[in-house]
């Protein structure tokens, strides 16, 4: 087993013979016989493990069979011992969800402080058959249908290849020393129960059930990455990032095969449910301004597009411009400019730069955010003007709309940055001093 163990990492190019390589190893039979096979083949190794503090003085038993392995194979050990349970209060998940980003989050660290390549897990064929079952109970997309990757990232699998009973053989004809979690046996966890209930009742009814699943979960990781491609040909043409904004384009999602699948595969990563697909294409052809919120996340229905933006943290949403400042650098960064009119005035038309009479200002300026029922007097115009209608007239976006920033003296707006400027501070043939204002990126 030790010369196949060898071959399907020198097939699969899992790590080069040289390369360090960190090894998870629990004390279980899984993980103590990889840990022997990585001893035997010469391999570069460390060990690594973790105690969760679940099971009292089994746990520090685990930790001291694994530490003495260690010390009698001469290889680096390190441990972590965690309070898993406050962990999972504390971030409001399952303790088999706290440990599992302990675990990993420990490894990761311990890889990149030791210099290690890769992290070595010990999961094998019967790993994969529970797990693909456990997806299925729970619902799952195409990517929890396709198994176990041998690698993901920094982590592999070398024993992905071998079923429980061989490493069972294994250990016994090499009297490797291991302990049984006796939570291993307890059916009040699902992954227990699919072990030792749902299988062999499906082996009864074919004993070749575990080969065969494995062949289909083969056939349907193949068939994930064919998906994959597809996905992220698709994601090209599009889905569009920009700084601190994505868009898709409504008509061009409208025009796709199965719309729904791929949407959910462009927004996942944003957090978004699968639930919410289906609102979403109700909202499609509807008015714009409906949003739906992840976690991390906001989706806006806007004209043509929906528009995908982090959700940002709340702070200060007035920031004071006293008079002589040259410059502010938050919220937004502008240049001020005090400049006297005794030369011709020659304004640029661009509309990141504004042109004041400063004699008409009032100081402290505010900057602040747009709020329902604003209204200027857009230049140009003999009237005022509500804001909102201002930025439907102008087409301008509802997450445009949302970075706007105001100036505002004595209460009135006096230029909607980056848009336009208020008609009754214009610069006129009058007007002494001018306030040069430049919207910096």
């Amino acid at each position: 087993m030790l010369l196949e163990f060898k071959q399907n990492i020198e097939d699969l190019k899992l790590f080069k013979p040289d390369d360090r390589i960190l090894l998870a190893v629990s004390g279980g039979i899984d993980s103590m016989v990889m840990a022997h096979m990585f001893k035997k083949s010469g391999y570069n190794y460390g060990i690594a493990h973790c105690n969760f503090s679940l099971r009292d003085e089994a746990s520090d038993q685990d930790e001291v069979l694994v530490r003495k392995y260690s010390s009698k194979t001469k290889v680096p050990f390190y441990s972590k011992k965690f309070e898993t349970e406050k962990v999972a209060k504390s971030r409001k998940i399952s303790i088999q969800m706290a440990a599992r980003e302990l675990r990993y989050e420990w490894f990761e660290d311990v890889r990149k402080k030791h210099n290690y390549k890769y992290i070595a897990i010990a999961h094998n064929k019967d790993d994969v058959v529970e797990t693909f079952l456990m997806n299925i109970a729970r619902g799952t997309g195409i990517r929890g249908l396709s198994g176990i990757k041998v690698r993901k990232g920094n982590i592999i699998r070398p024993i992905l290849f071998l079923a429980r009973i061989e490493i069972e053989e294994f250990q016994e004809k090499n009297n490797i020393a291991f302990r049984e979690d006796s939570s291993n046996s307890s059916l009040k966890y699902s992954r227990n129960k699919i072990r030792h209930v749902l299988i062999p009742e499906l082996e009864d009814l074919n004993p070749n059930f575990k080969n065969n699943l494995l062949k289909t979960i083969s056939y349907t990781s193949d068939a994930t990455e064919i998906f994959i491609e597809s996905i992220e040909e698709k994601k090209k043409s599009i889905l569009h990032e920009q700084p601190g904004m994505i868009t898709i384009n409504i008509d061009s999602l409208k025009k796709l095969k199965f719309a729904g699948t791929y949407l959910f595969e462009f927004i996942k990563v944003y957090g978004f449910s699968k639930e919410i697909i289906p609102d979403i294409f109700y909202n499609l052809d509807r008015t714009s301004g409906k949003q739906f919120y992840s976690k991390t996340h906001r989706l806006i229905k806007d004209r043509e597009q929906l528009i995908i933006t982090p959700i940002q943290k709340k702070g200060s949403s007035i920031f004071r411009i006293k008079e002589n400042v040259k410059q502010i650098e938050t919220p937004i960064h502008l240049i001020l400019k005090k400049e006297k009119t005794d030369h011709v005035f020659k304004p640029c038309n661009s509309k990141k730069i504004a042109y004041l009479d400063y004699d008409q200002l009032l100081f402290p300026l505010l900057l602040r955010k747009w709020e329902k029922g604003d209204k200027f007097q857009p230049l140009g115009l003999l009237h005022r003007k509500k804001l909102s209608d201002f930025f439907v007239d102008e087409k301008v976006s509802l997450n445009e709309k949302e970075k706007t920033w105001l100036l505002v003296s004595n209460k009135s707006i006096i230029w909607v940055i980056g848009h336009r400027i208020d008609h009754r501070y214009r610069v006129q043939e009058k007007t002494k001093n001018i306030l040069n204002i430049e919207l910096s990126e």
